[in-house]
Parts: C-alpha cells; structure tokens; sequence
C-alpha cells in the first residue's frame, strides 16, 4: 500500500510557513487594540488562502491523491471548529472577557491547540495502524459526536456557565485566585495589587504571593474544551485519511484561522443557522466511512465499502456550501431565536 510518509522536504516547507505565518500574525497584532471585523475578514482570507497554496504544493510536488486527502480533511476540521468557536463564545461570556483581551487568551490556546494536536495525531495515527479495529472505536467517536451535536440543537440554547468549570475548580486549589481582571495579564503579584501589605480579602481566594486573574481562568476552559474537541475532530480527520503528516497539516491550518475566524463568526453566527445541520450531516457520513473501510479491511475485501478521497472532498465541500447556502435562503424567524 502507497504510503505519503514524511518527506523532509514538505516538513521544512510546512514548519517553515507555519514559523513565519505565527510571526507575522503576532507582529501585526503586537499592540493592544480592537480587533475589527474587517480586519478578522482579512486575516481569516489569508489563512484559508495559505492552506489552499499548501494544497496547490501537495498536488504539484506530488500527487492529486494526496492533496485532495489533506483539503478534506482542512474542510472538515474546518467545519467542526465552528462548533468549537461557539463554545468559546460562552467561556468568554462567563468570564465577561471582551475585545483584545479575547484575541490574546486565543492566541495562547491556539499554540497550546498546535502541541496537543500534535500528541493526538500521533497517538490516534499508530493506534489505527496497530490494529484495523481501532477503525470501528473511531467511527463510534464520530457518531456519538454527531448525536450529541444533534441533541444539543434539540434542546434549548441556554449559555453554559463556564466559572464552575472543573479546570477553573481545579486551578483555584493549585493556587490563590484574584477575582478581578487585572489589565490584561493572567498572573499578578500581591505586591502588585496591595500596597503596605494590606489585602483586599474580598478580592481574593486565599492569600498568597502569586495569584491567578480570571483571564488565566478562562484559557484553563478554552484549552480543556479543545482538548475535549479533539477527541472528535482527531478521529474524524483521521478517517479521512491515515497519513499521519497530511492529517497534522490539515489541522494546523485550520486551527491557525480559529482566531481570526472567531471574530468573523461572532458576527455571523446568527445567520449561519443551518450550517450546524451540515456538519452533523457530515459527521455521520465520516462515521460510516470509517467504519466502512474498517470492516472492508478487517474482512480482506469480501464486506465493507470504501469511498473514494475525490468523492470525500466533494461531499464535504459540498455539503458545507449547502449549509452556508441553506443558512441565506431559509433564514430562522424572530419568533424562533
């Protein structure tokens, strides 16, 4: 069987871009202002321009095969981040954490998301290879992650309160917890806060040298949920294809535009109403076809199915442009919000 390996050429290639992307990103947003929408639009077109130019690289260094296995699997990581953004946007509401503020907690999460993401890959990767059986575990991954997905839409939308989650319970009985945001940093010295050495207690947990602000609670929550959404996501990309480069690539990409994507999405997220039913659509289609080409494999050809990775990227593709269009056409009533 044909494998992609690890070309030393695409890893240069890939860090490479990733290392000056990150940097320029960063150096763009050095000073702390407002991000605009205008601005999260632009930067939101240049990440997904720049996965599309690594496609184009993949199909032109080596085979159509192999890049339409990595832009399924960035469409799909693509689409599930949405869900995942949603989240974020009630731990930000818990901690009544606004404006720049928001893109800095992001900014770190998102680093924390690139070495996690890396642990998953390689671990969810040999355990597939270890065994065809891992197949049918993933696939039962995916399809509880789409019923769940579907009871959720059920159910009505109250905002979870994320100020109990059990990272920040956790983090309050590691250290003392200064209860206030303090400018925008996540730690604050009690020589910094008190003056004479008198502390507010009110203000404070317990007394302490070091405290933790509410800005360092809410990245303990946005880190532990996406390390709970890559539980789905790693799975599901993994489905797609189980070159364990291409599948690290393609969430990288799109976990680097979660930032920018956010503030797109905190603006549109009341008109994308039915993008949602899409991805959930295309979670049990992931979960079939892994499970599919696991039975296909463990029963050498005689059962099974498997589903070729050009019709796997029009489908994705296709359905996440039907939820977009969906979303437009039939948009939901004032009465239903």
């Amino acid at each position: 069987m044909e494998h992609f390996g690890f070309p030393a050429e695409t890893i240069l290639i890939f860090l490479g871009v990733i290392a000056v992307s990150v940097y320029l990103d960063l150096f763009a947003h050095k000073h702390s202002t407002e991000i605009t929408l205008g601005d999260a639009a632009k930067w939101s077109i240049f990440w997904i321009t720049l996965a599309i130019a690594f496609y184009g690289y993949l199909w032109w260094r080596f085979d159509k095969k192999w890049a339409d296995l990595y832009l399924t699997g960035y469409a799909l990581e693509k689409a599930l981040s949405v869900d995942n953004l949603i989240v974020f946007m009630a731990i930000f509401s818990s901690f009544s954490i606004k404006g720049i503020l928001q893109h800095r907690i992001l900014y770190y999460g998102i680093i924390g998301a690139l070495v996690f993401r890396a642990i998953f890959v390689l671990i969810g990767s040999a355990l597939f290879q270890a065994s065809p059986f891992v197949g049918f575990i993933f696939a039962a991954f995916i399809f509880w992650s789409a019923v769940k997905m579907l009871q959720q839409s059920d159910e009505e939308e109250d905002i979870e309160d994320y100020s109990n989650h059990w990272s920040v319970k956790l983090t309050g009985k590691l250290m003392p917890i200064y209860t206030k945001l303090h400018l925008e940093r996540f730690f604050v010295r009690d020589s910094q806060l008190f003056a004479n050495g008198q502390t507010d207690l009110a203000s404070v947990t317990r007394k302490g040298v070091l405290y933790a602000t509410p800005a360092f609670l809410c990245l303990m929550a946005i880190e532990t949920s996406d390390i709970a959404f890559a539980f789905d996501s790693v799975p599901a990309v993994i489905s797609i294809t189980q070159e364990p480069l291409l599948v690290y690539a393609a969430m990288i990409f799109a976990i680097l535009g979660l930032r920018s994507l956010y503030f797109v999405l905190a603006a549109l997220t009341r008109y994308l109403v039915h993008l949602e039913k899409a991805v959930i659509i295309l979670l049990f289609f992931i979960g079939a076809k892994m499970a599919g080409q696991s039975l296909e494999h463990v029963t050498n050809g005689q059962f099974g199915f498997h589903i070729p990775h050009n019709w796997s990227l029009a489908i994705v593709l296709g359905m996440l442009a039907a939820g977009v269009i969906a979303s437009f056409l039939f948009p939901k009533k004032e009465n239903e919000k």
